[in-house]
């Protein structure tokens, strides 16, 4: 049977980061990966950065976003049928960072997955700075998320300080409590600077396998607040790109901004920008596509548009 991992985490954890070292390493254990993509907005920024490692020899497919929970089930279930012919060994599933876990489950044990697939592992990917005031809907996607997780694996260790992950924990645990799920992290917990990471390390993200846990259930959809706004040609230089960006992290007016990122382009080439409230990441890339995608709650499209004139 093939196996499956599901990549969660909650937006701009680092999930995508963390999967490119994780199919790295089982290819180099001679496994054949392929990686399944589901973005929350329709243009999937999340292909364009996994592009290095499709050219190593993944094979990368995509779900299309802006779907209700039955379409998007049903396109998933017929992605990975078409995929159980090809031979793989393990495929990777990367949802978006608004997704609720047990779609996942629900579709695997539905004839014929259920005879193709196996459950390998559910890794959740958590920033080890994890903002301290979130709102209850975005608690609740951390809690849908992490609770069914083999192993919870942090994000950006090396950038926090021992406080910080003691903090982090608390508030996972604390959030798990207020969504009456019984489970508490504690073991479960992998702090490691991702760059360092030892072979022991990786095992133990091999073997974490998962666990079924009960919550109570929040629907989450636009009208809680979540959307994602599209800001196509912008044409500013890198440092008013970022800038602008930085500031508008920071401006209350346009809602509570949970992540930026997108392309841009430079001279001949591209330019990647990853944004949080904490960091801001600009990358080189093989290739881009014009666009500007804010994520967050209560967003106001027209103040947020200002900073991309």
């Amino acid at each position: 049977m093939i196996k499956i991992d599901l990549i969660t985490g909650f937006l701009g954890s680092g999930k995508t980061t963390f999967l490119k070292r994780y199919a790295r390493y089982l290819m180099a254990k001679g496994e054949k990966i392929a990686i399944i993509e589901n973005d929350y907005g329709a243009i999937n920024v999340d292909m364009m950065l996994l592009q290095d490692v499709m050219n190593e020899g993944v094979t990368l497919e995509m779900i299309a976003g802006g779907c209700d929970y039955e379409t998007h089930k049903r396109r998933f279930k017929t992605k990975l049928i078409a995929m159980g012919m090809m031979g793989f060994d393990r495929v990777l599933i990367e949802p978006s960072g608004i997704y609720d876990v047990d779609e996942f489950f629900d579709a695997l044990y539905e004839s014929p997955l259920d005879r193709w697939y196996e459950i390998g592992n559910v890794i959740a990917i958590v920033d080890a700075r994890l903002e301290d005031h979130l709102s209850k809907a975005s608690d609740y996607l951390l809690v849908s998320q992490i609770c069914d997780a083999g192993l919870v694996v942090l994000s950006h260790v090396q950038e926090a300080t021992k406080k910080d992950i003691e903090h982090t924990i608390a508030h996972i645990n604390k959030a798990m409590k207020m969504f009456q799920c019984t489970r508490q992290f504690d073991q479960d917990v992998l702090s490691v600077d991702w760059s360092k990471m030892s072979e022991d390390e990786y095992k133990r993200i091999i073997n974490a396998g998962y666990r079924v846990e009960d919550h109570i259930k929040m629907m989450i959809d636009e009208d809680n607040g979540y959307s994602s706004l599209y800001f196509l040609n912008v044409h500013l230089d890198e440092s008013q790109l970022v800038k602008r960006v930085q500031a508008l992290m920071k401006d209350e007016t346009c809602g509570h901004i949970i992540r930026v990122k997108g392309f841009m382009k430079k001279d001949a080439g591209w330019m990647e920008i990853n944004a949080t409230h904490d960091t801001t990441d600009v990358h080189p890339i093989d290739n881009g596509q014009e666009v500007i995608i804010v994520i967050g709650e209560d967003l106001d499209q027209n103040q947020i548009g200002h900073y991309f004139k």
